[in-house]
Formats: structure tokens, C-alpha cells, sequence
């Protein structure tokens, strides 16, 4: 499968290395994976603040990079920007107005698949290794607008000496929001809390999810607390160093 990668603002500009282990278990697990030029940010910030006009004018952007390119399918290693993709563009730009956009936008909104979820139907994966005790953090743009629970685990399961944690925070918002952690950062902070105190009753040595920026909440703060027994990583990471 030809692949079209949408690295994400967060992980272009935080966490570089997030982007390059999803290239490589892309292409470990059989798909030619390119990165269309013109491909900048889905417009999600800009729309979550109420700015219609501007998130389109970011957004259009990317969509126009992504319908110019010859592939198969288009793939977000974040559940929120799938999400913006998938289901609010067409609603974006019908707002501004754009109905050749709004077109476009639905034939895209097919073809985009979060990582995870991409993976877990295409199937074909390599045996792999990681020797942990692993937390999932299930974030709410992939729970709750997605429906995508379990395909990161299924991916985890069936990496030899990998054991899944159970633990009663696994699906809580971890606070972070995007413009909420900035606009509410007391209640950003209070919600990460409530999600560390319930992971540290476990066993657990890492902490895996699908949203960078979830996970640089959640590291901030496990930093902030001196807690320094769990690592926090990226599923692209974790399979990435599996099937090396």
C-alpha cells in the first residue's frame, strides 16, 4: 500500500523521532510511505478557538497536498488530528462556505486512518520483542470520536514479553486539550494528576499512547512529581524498537 504520512505539527516540531519510527514500522510492515509536499497543519488549533476562516485557510493547504497525491491511504500518528481530518473537515469548510473543499474533504476523510488503526486492518506485521509492563493511555479524540479502543493493544499483544496493564485510568482525559491546558492550566493540571495517582497503583514501567501530545502532558507532569519510574513513549516508538 502507498501511504501518504501526515507527521503532525506536535511531532514535526517536538518529537522528530515519533514521525521517523512511524515511517519505519510503515514500511517494516510492507507499505512504500511518503510525505506529500505542502503538507502543514490540519487547522485544529485554529478551529477549536472558534476561528473558521483561519483553520480553513491552514487546512486548505494540507488538503490540497493530500488530494494531489497518488496514494492509497493517509496516515496520522495523533487521534486528534485524524479526527479534525475525518470528521470536522467536511463541517469546516462547508462553515467558510468551500463547497469544492467540502467535496474534497470527504473523499480524503475515507482514505485517513490514525496509525494504530491503520496497522491493526492492514495487518502483515513482523514478530517483534519488548520486554515492559505497559500502561495505554486511550485518548479522548480516538475513544470518542473514533471509536478506536483496542487496536493499539492488539499491536502491543502481540509483541512477545509485552504485558498490558490494567489500570482505572486508561480512558480519562489527561488534561491536556490543546488551548484547554493553556486557558484552564489549574484544572489541566488537577485532571493529569487523577490519571498519574490511579497509573502509579500499578506495575507498570511505561506509559503508551497514540497522542503525542497527551504524552508530553502527561511526561511534563510525571516530571514535575519526581516520578521517574515510568517512561512515557509513543506506540510508534515501542513497535519501532520491537521489530528492529
Amino acid at each position: 500500500m502507498r501511504i501518504a504520512l501526515l507527521p503532525t505539527c506536535v511531532v514535526d516540531t517536538v518529537a522528530p523521532e515519533v514521525g521517523v519510527a512511524t515511517v519505519r514500522v510503515l514500511r517494516r510492515a510492507g507499505h512504500e510511505v511518503v510525505v506529500p509536499d505542502g503538507v502543514t497543519c490540519c487547522g485544529q488549533p485554529a478551529w477549536n478557538a472558534g476561528f473558521h476562516e483561519e483553520a480553513a485557510a491552514v487546512a486548505r493547504t494540507t488538503l490540497g497536498a493530500l488530494a494531489e497525491a497518488e496514494v492509497d491511504a493517509v496516515c496520522v500518528p495523533a487521534g486528534s488530528c485524524t479526527t479534525m481530518i475525518r470528521v470536522f473537515w467536511r463541517e469546516l469548510f462547508h462553515l467558510v462556505g468551500d463547497v469544492a473543499a467540502e467535496a474534497r474533504a470527504r473523499v480524503i476523510a475515507d482514505r485517513t486512518f490514525e496509525f494504530s488503526e491503520l496497522l491493526d486492518r492492514t495487518g502483515g506485521l513482523p514478530d517483534g520483542r519488548h520486554d515492559a509492563a505497559v500502561a495505554r493511555h486511550v485518548s479522548c479524540h480516538m475513544l470518542r470520536e473514533l471509536g478506536l479502543r483496542d487496536e493499539a493493544g492488539r499491536l502491543l499483544d502481540g509483541l512477545e514479553g509485552c504485558r498490558t496493564v490494567a489500570w482505572s485510568g486508561d480512558d480519562r482525559c489527561c488534561g491536556f486539550g490543546g488551548t484547554f491546558a493553556l486557558k484552564q492550566p489549574e484544572t489541566s493540571v488537577a485532571m493529569a494528576d487523577d490519571k498519574i495517582d490511579s497509573l502509579l497503583t500499578t506495575d507498570a514501567t511505561e506509559l503508551v499512547g497514540c497522542d503525542q501530545s497527551c504524552l508530553l502532558h502527561l511526561q511534563g507532569r510525571l516530571g514535575r512529581r519526581g516520578e521517574t519510574t515510568i517512561r512515557v513513549r509513543h506506540l510508534a516508538e515501542v513497535l519501532d524498537e520491537a521489530w528492529s
